[in-house]
């Protein structure tokens, strides 16, 4: 299935229904006043997470959404019917932004959110509303409510937990390939990938979900390659992963482009928590590995664990040092929500 992570879409809302001009008329009652009913409401487009979508290409080949408009009260104090509402079924992490000024809407990161996008027009009201005491025969009624319509931007941001970064042919896919039961394409050839991939790797009855995303180069926060496009996913990431090529002519330049570029992109990104590997170790000598480390260590400020996906060497380290760190994360958001929601007060009691 082709990754689509932006589009642009167009949803109008339906208007209400028209209040109904009428009287009763029977062959007892000849004047049985006034019994126009009410209009029905209009129908709403709205948008909801569900599962089992990670791209949104369903909008690559239907960008326009209208919503049915309410049907007219009618006689007999009978109430027109409310229009059905549109639900669009989105995947989770997509954000929706006005596409106008690029505002953002609603940013739906649970299953099962909802957020309305257009609200359908209220029905109109009938001559039967207006009756009174004073007014007996009321020829007075409203129109339903205009609906409302947008142009609205759709843009997902995957929901992983950590983020594989790196610089072409830096072994990402092959780690995912390994550590998963996604099915990545892997050449010898630079981007190789050219949509992020999802995986969920388990270590120790543990599991979290594994990005890989496409060769970030120098530049990449500009536009240029595959950078832009997908960097933004990197920002729902809680870890980042980088693998730099141990056979690589420059490793420190290779880890300091990776940096330059997270770090141009902005939003956080270049503050979260990052793991440095070498992978493709079984390639060099231990003495040629053990300079390139010191060389990394020495402007990382961190020692690099060492990989290869092809024996496995480190990956079991690597993936219970990411789950430990993952742990630690989720810890320190519950206590900080259970001291929010410590009452001191309690204290007195």
């Amino acid at each position: 299935m082709q990754f689509i992570d932006r589009v642009s879409i167009y949803v109008e809302s339906g208007a209400g229904g028209n209040g109904c001009l009428s009287f009763k008329r029977a062959r007892n009652l000849p004047r049985g006043g006034p019994d126009g009913g009410n209009g029905g409401r209009g129908g709403s487009v709205i948008a909801e997470c569900v599962e089992g979508l990670n791209t949104l290409i369903d909008f690559r080949y239907k960008q326009h959404f209208r919503a049915k408009k309410g049907r007219n009260g009618e006689g007999a104090n009978r109430t027109g019917a409310d229009s059905g509402d549109i639900i669009l079924p989105i995947p989770i992490g997509t954000q929706i932004l006005d596409a106008e000024d690029n505002s953002l809407i609603a940013d739906l990161i649970t299953l099962g959110e909802k957020v309305i996008l257009v609200k359908g027009g209220r029905g109109g009201v009938g001559n039967a509303y207006f009756k009174s005491s004073t007014n007996r025969a009321p020829r007075r009624t409203l129109p339903g409510e205009a609906g409302q319509a947008t142009n609205l931007v759709l843009q997902l941001k995957l929901l992983a937990d950590v983020g594989l970064v790196g610089l072409p042919n830096a072994g990402k896919s092959t780690f995912l390939s390994v550590t998963s039961r996604a099915k990545p394409k892997i050449s010898d050839y630079p981007f190789t990938t050219l949509t992020p991939q999802l995986g969920v790797v388990g270590i120790d009855n543990k599991e979290f979900v594994l990005a890989d995303l496409p060769g970030l180069i120098k530049g990449a926060h500009k536009g240029t390659g595959l950078g832009l496009q997908f960097l933004g996913h990197v920002e729902r990431c809680s870890l980042i992963v980088h693998l730099i090529d141990c056979t690589a002519n420059n490793i420190v330049e290779s880890y300091l482009t990776i940096r330059d570029e997270l770090l141009a992109y902005g939003h956080g990104v270049s503050e979260k928590i990052e793991l440095i590997c070498l992978t493709k170790t079984d390639s060099l000598d231990a003495e040629n590995l053990k300079n390139k480390s010191n060389e990394l260590e020495a402007i990382a400020k961190q020692k690099p664990i060492f990989i290869s996906s092809t024996s496995g060497k480190g990956i079991k380290i690597l993936l219970r040092k990411i789950s430990d760190i993952l742990d630690s994360q989720k810890e320190s958001i519950n206590d900080i929500e259970s001291s929010k929601a410590f009452d001191p007060l309690m204290r007195l009691v």
